[in-house]
Formats: structure tokens, sequence, C-alpha cells
């Protein structure tokens, strides 16, 4: 193609899914000519850049300032968000509280699709526990392997998670039944457990990869001998998996041993 080295000048900073891209950069600026440069690029073959689904966000990684300036798209203002949705992920600023929600949100819509059976008393307890691994615990934990989870996040997928098992079990909270006995009978795992099983998995994939590959690059790391503002610092990525390998007891060299990573984050079934 003609246009090969205008496509390699844009290439850093952008995601790319289909027909849904991402650009990233430093400021408001860099980002409008980056998006003005892949509109000439696009529309000169032939193709037109959405200026209705074209929206950006801003995220402060430090105190220090930029500029105010509008970011635009062929002399229109690109609407700002506080949270946006790309391949089924909700994004937002320092946290994932919106990106929790909308994943609970998806799995009651699949339990909902599925409640004439799950709801069924001819049907084993068993078998709707399988359905419910197969089809709606993924739903639920999708893109949660990049989640740094809270408390809160853990509590709010678990309550959903428990809430959806008794009610395969036709059992409410007010019949006492105890939540360990609920998981038993249907063979779930604590949605907690399987969340960190994933999280640990796919830092396994990280180290294994050599530093200088793209899995490394978005990976944000709280720089040293840096003054902090006032309140506590985001939760990164890196700090959970850190907590995570403690609580199991995990050393993170053993995720260069493929077989052993795997035995050692595995959560089977209950």
């Amino acid at each position: 193609m003609r246009s090969q080295g205008t496509y390699k000048e844009i290439y850093r900073g952008v995601c790319f899914f289909t027909d849904d891209m991402v650009l990233i950069e430093e400021s408001r600026s860099g980002v409008s000519q980056k998006l003005e440069l892949w509109r000439q690029t696009r529309e000169a073959k032939g193709f037109r850049l959405s200026r209705s689904k074209t929206e950006y966000m801003k995220c402060d990684f430090s105190a220090i300032g930029y500029e105010d300036d509008d970011v635009s798209l062929d002399g229109q203002v690109v609407p700002k968000k506080d949270t946006f949705r790309y391949l089924g992920s909700m994004f937002q600023e320092g946290d994932i509280d919106e990106d929790v929600s909308h994943r609970i949100k998806a799995g009651w819509l699949k339990w909902r699709q599925a409640a004439g059976v799950l709801c069924d008393p001819r049907v084993p307890h068993k078998l709707k526990g399988k359905f419910y691994r197969t089809a709606i615990r993924p739903t639920m934990l999708y893109g949660a392997e990049y989640w740094p989870t809270k408390r809160r996040h853990d509590q709010q997928l678990s309550a959903a998670e428990m809430r959806m098992l008794r009610w395969i079990c036709s059992h409410t909270r007010r019949d006492q039944v105890r939540n360990d006995d609920i998981r038993e009978r249907v063979g779930v795992a604590p949605i907690e457990e399987k969340l960190m099983q994933h999280r640990l998995r796919w830092f396994g994939h990280i180290q294994q990869r050599p530093e200088k590959t793209s899995v490394h690059i978005g990976i944000i790391r709280r720089p040293e001998n840096v003054k902090r503002g006032r309140g506590r610092p985001t939760l990164t990525w890196t700090e959970v998996v850190k907590r995570d390998l403690k609580e199991w007891n995990i050393d993170k060299e053993l995720a260069m041993d493929r077989k052993g990573w795997k035995c050692a984050i595995h959560v089977p079934e209950l």
C-alpha cells in the first residue's frame, strides 16, 4: 500500500481490533494530530471515520499540568467522557468500578436468558452448576485478568454469584443455608478465587515472554524516588499480583515453569 509509511507513523500508541481503534497520547494536541493523520489516511482509501462515535477520555498519571485545548476531528470538537466501552470492557480513570458493575450486569443477563433451565427443579444441581461455570461465570470474569481489584469488588462479585447459586438451588438467605453448602451442591468454586487464578495465569503469560514484547508495555509500575501527592495512591495491577502471590504463598519465579505454574494457580471446583 502506498500509505504504508503513514500507517507506521501513527502505529505507536494505537490499539486495533477490526473497526474499533484507540489512540493514546500524552497531550490533547498530540491526540488531535494523530486523529487527523488517521482520518486523512483512512479517507484517502475510501473509508470514513465516524464523528458521532469518536470520543476521548483523560487520565492523569502525574501532577503535571497539560494544555486545556479541545480534541478535534476535522474541525469538529470531540466530546470528553469519564468512561468508555472498548471490546466489552468499561474503562475509567483510576478505578474499575464501572467495569465490574458492567460485567455483573452482563452475567445477570446471561442468567435470565437461561432462567427457565436454571430454576427448573427437575434439572440436577450439578448440571446447573456446570452450565453456570460454562456460560455465566466466564461472562462475569471477561477481561478480569487485568483488574486491580479491591475488597469491595470481590464482595460485589461474590454477592452476585451467591444470589444466582441460591436461586439455582431454590433457596433464599432466609432459609439460612450456608454458602459453602450451596457451592458444594452445584460444584462451583468461589468466584473471587477464580478471579485470582485468571489474574495469575495472565501474570505467568507475561513473565514467560521477553521483556521487549508488547505484553509488557501496558503494565503500570509505580516509579521509585518520586514524591507522591496526598491520599492513598491508586492500586496498581502489579501490586495486586504481589498480594495474590503472598496470599497463596507462590514464588513468582515458578512462572517460568509452565506446568508447575498451571498446577500452582489451579482452583478446583467443589
